[in-house]
């Protein structure tokens, strides 16, 4: 009777919480088609016409401000799991508008759900140009074509050594620069002999997935090994949900928002109905081979990417960690009911109440189920800080900003900041203040603080 009970209690959570993500989804993807269809019409209706020769004013920008712009190493904005790039979901912006506040931003699209290998190589070739190359041996040990979308004109076809580049990352995307950048050392990329980690002059990560998290076992990942999933739980209905959408492959709706499996060829002109089948009962495909986002995700997958993994003697760091939970007579509970998200809200019950399995091997020697009660939701605030397991990287904590001054490289300078995963991206209001506190120190710090050479001269700072 006891097990029947957990058993309902279980299949009504999984009830609650997919309804919870499904109608969170499709209020993100119909914002952005209401957003698109508002312009259109607006274009329509209410674009002015010069009918009857009547006059117009051309207004020019000024050259000079564009050339101390080009000057500038740009900043790239990183975004993490779910995540879109510019150009997806309209004119809608993951970063919450963020990218506005610099004039040499960059946001690029990469696979939502891909690894954080596959997207480490696709941002590379989005910035660099070229044909996407994920590596012969990988791609054949993963089941998936070698080469990927072609970016006829990279995004910084000039990056090198002599032109770094500021990296900002949110939740997964902080963990894709790090793989990134050691890629960039390890000279990883076929034709490109010359990368080095100096080619990365910061990084900074928001709510980074530097140590993995316990949600992904809440989630359906299984505790004993990290990798495989659990037969009933949210990720095998997304698992489902990824595979029909993927097969279906209608232009228009992928155009709007792309999972990034487009080089597993699972389109039904590739595969074919017995093809769909195929993967539905998982023989072949990316939740098959591992080789997607989950499994890196979980601490035992977080941990086997940071033995590869180096913290630079030249590159900066910088991290901040959220937590939405407070001790209450010594009990891990949510810190409030309305500043978390709906979506966030159970999880973060649920991972501050979190417990290792007792007949499951902890993941490392010294795990303590109370280290990891502390979340924002999807990620724990452990977990955020800095690079710690399975070696513990140089870091320092940041209470107030002088106390760092001046900032050295090769070390995680981190703050704790009181926010769920989710404040500081999409939607911009409802961060408030403390979303332009947060971003503001971030560009400023990349323009003001973090250089190798000479000081850079802001866009709308006089010269001498």
């Amino acid at each position: 009777m006891i097990r029947f009970g957990v058993l309902a209690l279980q299949l009504w959570e999984l009830v609650v919480s997919s309804l919870v993500h499904l109608l969170y989804g499709f209020y993100i993807f119909s914002s952005a088609v209401a957003g698109d269809a508002s312009i259109a019409l607006n274009d329509i209706f209410f674009k002015p016409n010069n009918i009857g020769g009547s006059s117009s004013v051309e207004i020019r920008q000024e050259e000079p401000a564009r050339d101390r712009v080009s000057d500038l190493p740009p900043i790239v904005l990183v975004h993490g799991i779910f995540g879109f790039g510019k150009g997806r979901l309209g004119g809608l912006s993951y970063f919450g508008g963020a990218e506005k506040k610099d004039e040499r931003v960059l946001v690029p699209d990469l696979g939502s759900l891909t690894s954080i290998y596959d997207r480490a190589r696709e941002l590379f070739y989005y910035l660099k140009g070229g044909q996407v190359d994920y590596g012969e041996e990988h791609s054949r040990a993963c089941g998936h074509s070698q080469f990927g979308r072609i970016y006829e004109q990279g995004n910084y076809p000039e990056w090198d050594e002599d032109h770094p580049i500021h990296f900002v990352g949110h939740s997964a995307g902080a963990q894709v620069v790090r793989v990134l950048q050691q890629m960039l050392a390890d000279k990883a990329f076929k034709g490109h002999g010359n990368t080095s980690e100096n080619w990365v002059l910061s990084v900074t990560s928001l709510s980074g997935a530097f140590n993995g998290t316990t949600r992904t076992y809440l989630d359906g990942m299984q505790p004993e090994d990290g990798r495989t999933m659990k037969p009933v739980s949210l990720l095998q209905l997304c698992r489902l949900g990824v595979i029909i959408y993927d097969w279906f492959d209608i232009p228009w709706l992928k155009s709007y928002y792309n999972f990034g499996f487009d080089h597993f060829n699972m389109s039904w002109r590739k595969i074919g109905l017995w093809g769909l089948v195929d993967c539905l009962l998982g023989n072949t495909g990316p939740f098959t081979s591992g080789d997607w986002i989950l499994p890196d995700l979980t601490i035992q997958g977080s941990m086997h990417l940071n033995t590869q993994l180096h913290t630079f003697p030249g590159t900066y760091y910088f991290s901040y960690a959220t937590k939405r939970t407070r001790k209450i007579m010594g009990i891990t509970l949510p810190s409030g009911l309305l500043g978390i998200h709906p979506i966030l809200f159970i999880r973060v019950l649920q991972m501050s109440q979190w417990r290792h399995p007792p007949n499951v091997s902890p993941p490392y020697k010294g795990y303590r189920d109370e280290d990891w009660q502390d979340n924002d939701g999807a990620l724990n605030t452990i977990s955020m800080t800095h690079p710690r397991l399975p070696i513990e990287h140089p870091s320092y904590y940041v209470v107030n900003d002088t106390d760092c001054q001046p900032l050295q490289p090769g070390i995680w300078y981190y703050k704790i900041v009181e926010a769920d995963h989710i404040l500081f991206i999409v939607n911009r209001e409802r961060a408030g203040v403390q979303f332009d506190l947060i971003y503001d120190s971030i560009f400023q710090r990349c323009r003001k603080h973090v250089f190798r050479k000479t000081p850079q001269t802001m866009p709308n700072q006089a010269q001498h």
